[in-house]
């Protein structure tokens, strides 16, 4: 995921997108503890997806655009 592409949506898109990104993490973080991921990786993607999602959200309200 983009920060271009984040910055396209609107404020709700990205809250839910943000929603949606953080019950994933959960999800891997319990399949982690319980069985093990074959991709371990995507743990440290979604964490950096959800802060570019946090970013570009401050970045909206305080009504910066890069």
């Amino acid at each position: 995921m983009k920060a271009k592409d984040l910055r396209q949506l609107s404020i709700q898109e990205l809250e839910a997108k943000l929603k949606e990104l953080k019950s994933e993490l959960f999800k891997l973080r319990i399949t982690k503890k319980i069985e093990g991921l074959k991709e371990p990786s995507k743990i440290r993607d979604t964490k950096r997806d959800i802060a570019r999602i946090l970013t570009v959200i401050n970045e909206k309200k305080r009504g910066l655009s890069v």
